[in-house]
């Protein structure tokens, strides 16, 4: 059977009912989560993941695959109707979209934004489905110096590009990779750190070190100003319209294909390289169109372009981080970290052969994202009344609710008080990294990729003890260049930053 015989099955599959609902429901989620400041995606699939335990995995994974694309079009939403991004990855189309709706037109911004995401994620699901196998094949031919290599490169290129400090950067991943030490050693099950504690055999478990470390870290600091009496700004009412000619804006976006197709380039090749995910997408794109464009001095006064630009490089983005983690097992964010935890925890092990071990769950998850797309625009338009009250849902009633469904998710995992105890723990280390300005990001991609760097460093070792091997074999030597260039360029680009600084500071001085 051919490749796009296999997909229209699966398209045919996913639309049964007990897959659709799971992604209805799931794109409803992610667009409510994506809307809402401050909850974003990750914490969105974080509080979704418990209630897919009992699912089968293709299940599971079409509600998390809807969070994914409802959640990265959903933060367009506040963005440009009040100016605060619903997600990070949509911080760049304020710069266009909240100007647009001070002149008047909220419908016609937010409309843009969606089309675009649809336009541009559609585009980006080509590069999935075409592009998936093809390097699945190519990570086939990798040793263990070569993943060795491949993952080291990740996590060199998250710890030098994520948060003003490289230093922070890398402290960062080296916690992570901490973390992934204690408990059983990957290959002859040795324990390791774990102090003589029974409940730290076993390791530390992935999923609640990321509810604690994202969830409530991110959140604390908005209790923080609730407990001063600050202004609950998410209280305020939005009285708009968002009625717009459809057929109008969708011919306002095609008829600018450039900066729509340059733009899904540019998000499908951020997700595909690891961990710098789509806030890093939406901003370069943008950073893009506006280099390209005519009139370049228009830019951030609310035209189509800059919406364009941001909104069709965040769904692109999500197609370049699910082709990550199905041909070489890497998150590209850390919504693919938690779709790796969630498959991990169904005994399926993402990777080079993920597409021959299990074709119904990698069809699956095209058909998904094929189809998420649609429901994706179907859910903002039936619900477009509705998003300009939830948005503004004072934080005093929606952070509570986040963090008791976080408990429950960490419980869920094992029914177990462990990884209720261990959420807590990575809660107040995240807190502590949010107050230090230490990013989290290098640190979840230190335990995702953790396991991996230290099994693949053993094997090749065991193999051939000749460490010369990760240099003169041609892709690991490549790949270690690589990770030394990305760090060099980050400190580069930081010491420039510095620089530039400095001398505005100077010139404000004076």
């Amino acid at each position: 059977m051919s490749h796009y015989e296999l997909l229209l099955m699966h398209l045919g599959t996913v639309l049964h009912q007990q897959y659709l609902l799971p992604l209805v429901i799931g794109t409803i989620a992610g667009v409510v989560g994506g809307a809402l400041p401050g909850v974003t995606i990750t914490m969105t699939v974080i509080m979704v993941l418990p209630f897919t335990f009992g699912l089968d995995p293709l299940q599971g994974l079409a509600a998390m695959i809807g969070v994914y694309v409802g959640g990265s079009a959903g933060g367009s939403i506040t963005a440009s109707l009040i100016g605060i991004p619903g997600t990070p990855s949509a911080i760049a189309t304020t710069f266009d979209g909240f100007p647009m709706t001070r002149k008047g037109e909220p419908g016609r911004a937010v409309w843009v934004g969606v089309f675009s995401a649809f336009l541009g994620g559609t585009l980006g699901g080509l590069f999935l489905i075409e592009l998936t196998g093809p390097l699945a094949s190519l990570a086939l031919k990798f040793g263990p110096w070569e993943f060795f290599s491949l993952y080291v490169f990740a996590l060199s290129m998250v710890a030098g590009l994520v948060g003003d400090s490289i230093t922070k950067g890398l402290l960062s991943g080296a916690i992570g990779l901490a973390v992934t030490v204690v408990g059983p050693d990957p290959i002859l099950g040795t324990q390791r750190l774990t102090m003589g504690l029974h409940s730290l055999e076993g390791g530390l478990p992935f999923l609640p070190v990321l509810i604690g470390l994202f969830a409530f870290a991110q959140l604390m600091p908005d209790v923080e100003k609730l407990g001063r009496g600050a202004t609950d700004g998410a209280g305020a009412r939005v009285t708009m319209k968002l009625r717009v000619n459809k057929l109008r804006t969708l011919w306002e976006i095609l008829s600018r294909p450039f900066v729509l197709v340059w733009s899904t380039l540019v998000g499908v090749l951020i997700g595909v390289l690891p961990a710098i995910g789509g806030s890093a997408a939406n901003i370069m794109a943008y950073d893009q169109a506006k280099k390209f464009s005519s009139h370049p001095e228009k830019f951030g006064t609310g035209i189509p372009e800059g919406i364009i630009a941001s909104e069709a490089s965040n769904n692109a983005n999500v197609a370049g981080s699910l082709i990550m983690i199905m041909a070489f097992g890497i998150p590209g964010d850390a919504v693919t970290a938690v779709m790796m935890g969630a498959l991990t925890i169904h005994g399926i092990q993402p990777g080079p052969l993920f597409i021959s071990q299990h074709p119904k769950i990698a069809y699956g998850i095209f058909a998904s994202y094929l189809i998420a797309l649609p429901l994706m625009v179907f859910v903002i338009w039936l619900g477009s009344r509705a998003w300009l009250h939830v948005i503004t849902l004072p934080k005093s009633i929606l952070i509570p609710i986040v963090l008791v469904l976080c408990v429950i998710g960490a419980y869920a995992l094992g029914n177990t008080m462990n990884d209720v105890y261990v959420l807590f723990l990575f809660c107040v280390i995240g807190y502590a990294m949010v107050k230090g300005r230490i990013p989290l990001a290098p640190l979840i991609i230190g335990v995702v990729l953790g396991d991996q760097i230290e099994s693949n460093l053993i094997r090749a070792v065991s193999s051939d003890p000749n460490p010369w091997l990760f240099l003169t074999r041609p892709i690991s030597g490549g790949l270690i260049a690589a990770s030394i260039l990305s760090v060099l360029l980050a400190l580069w680009q930081h010491r420039r930053a510095r620089q530039r600084s400095a001398i505005e500071g100077e010139d404000t001085d004076f």
